[in-house]
């Protein structure tokens, strides 16, 4: 057993699936947007757990929602509902264009429920004929078979024996590459409405309505991946409101527990129908403790007086890194919308994004990568302007000593 001492990064190579590359510090306490390590040392959090963190750490809505479920019910299976996930059910579908809510545990698990629903809705209707799934290159789904293989990032997937069949992808973005691969045999499409592990690129909104139409016209369902984009991430509750088009399927995830896992599949009553007693499950989805969390989320970061901040805050972001890239010229573009902001490196600084990375948390500040060119922020959805200063001065710090070591 693991004494104090021993609870070091290297421990981690010795126990752990090698899955991971973790950085060497070991956080241990968080609070608001801030977080300190081993050696107490501090750092400001613009990574929020890879968007998850949307309340930053221990947020007292949250802490207090955990502690009232943790001493009344925490695990039935769903053989019972419970009161927490009716609850939070109610609210998603007051909130959204949905009906019905199947919940899970993660954003792979929420995907993998939507393509079944979706392969489903086609045998039922059509034939198992219609099984065509497309998706998007740099698209990214989970890590399950299913979702890893309708993901577009083939390094991801490959090296496991075969796929599932009959998922096919096209460029983002691309209005033509679309028109041309959809038919009758297509089943569903599946798309962020803003990809943000394949380098935070937005849509536009010619090519959104468009896939749209195309799903209507092929008797397609399209599915919205929002396990990054919603929960307020994009400064509406979900990113399809603010586009003004909204999908059959609606998946959600990370930021939706602030950090406690769970998921939710939201859909149409109609659509949800083909999903029959015995036909999908999960043990733990929709557990009361997960729900419990997750409508204290959802009642938080809902109020318009968040969802308002949350674009204030891209403004403030935004401005920061311009004046950071005045004096060190690395980005090319700020890209992305909300609180899910990517800066693109110049051709020069290509592949070093990992670098800026590396060099941030030496000076105690926590940011992202999406691929190898761009730095990705995905902070607290209500982290302190004060916190946004001066983590934007440690990363500036931390660009100047790789740009001063360049040049």
């Amino acid at each position: 057993m693991a004494t104090e001492d021993k609870l070091q990064r290297s421990l981690f190579d010795e126990v752990m699936v090698p899955c991971y590359a973790p950085m060497d510090i070991i956080p241990v306490r968080g609070q608001g947007s801030r977080l300190w390590d081993q050696q107490q040392r501090e750092y400001i959090d613009f990574a929020g757990g890879i968007a998850v963190s949307c309340l930053g750490h221990c947020h007292p809505r949250m802490v207090a929602a955990l502690t009232e479920q943790a001493q009344q019910l925490w695990h039935l299976s769903n053989v019972m509902t419970n009161e927490p996930a009716l609850r939070l059910a109610d609210k998603l579908t007051q909130l959204t264009f949905a009906d019905k809510v199947f919940f899970a545990n993660s954003g792979a698990e929420a995907n993998e429920a939507a393509l079944k629903l979706a392969r489903r809705y086609a045998v039922d209707n059509f034939s198992a004929e219609k099984d065509q799934i497309i998706a998007f290159n740099h698209g990214f789904h989970g890590r399950t078979f299913f979702t890893v293989t309708v993901g577009g990032q083939s390094s991801y997937s490959d090296g496991f024996g075969p796929k599932p069949q009959a998922v096919t992808h096209i460029p983002y973005n691309d209005v033509a590459a679309i028109e041309a691969l959809i038919g009758d045999k297509t089943c569903a499409v599946m798309m962020e409405p803003l990809q943000g592990e394949g380098g935070v690129i937005s849509p536009s909104l010619e090519f959104v309505e468009r896939v749209r139409q195309l799903c209507d016209q092929h008797q397609a369902l399209l599915i919205f991946d929002e396990v990054q984009t919603g929960n307020g991430r994009t400064g509406d509750l979900f990113a399809y409101q603010g586009l003004g088009v909204t999908p059959d399927i609606l998946t959600t995830a990370k930021s939706l527990g602030g950090g406690f896992p769970v998921a939710a599949m939201l859909t149409t009553a109609s659509l949800a129908s083909h999903l029959k007693v015995g036909t999908h499950g999960s043990t733990y989805g929709g557990n009361p403790l997960a729900c419990a969390v997750a409508e204290a989320v959802v009642d938080e970061i809902s109020q318009p007086a968040v969802l308002a901040g949350v674009k204030q805050r891209e403004l403030w972001f935004r401005e920061a890194l311009t004046q950071i890239n005045s004096r060190y010229p690395i980005f090319s573009e700020i890209r992305g919308k909300g609180l899910l902001l990517g800066a693109v490196l110049t051709p020069e600084w290509q592949g070093r994004a990992r670098d800026i990375l590396v060099a941030a948390g030496n000076e105690g500040l926590m940011v992202l990568v999406a691929g190898t060119d761009v730095v990705r922020f995905t902070p607290s959805l209500v982290i302190e302007k004060n916190d946004i200063d001066e983590g934007m001065q440690r990363l500036e710090a931390a660009i100047a000593t790789l740009y001063n070591y360049h040049c």
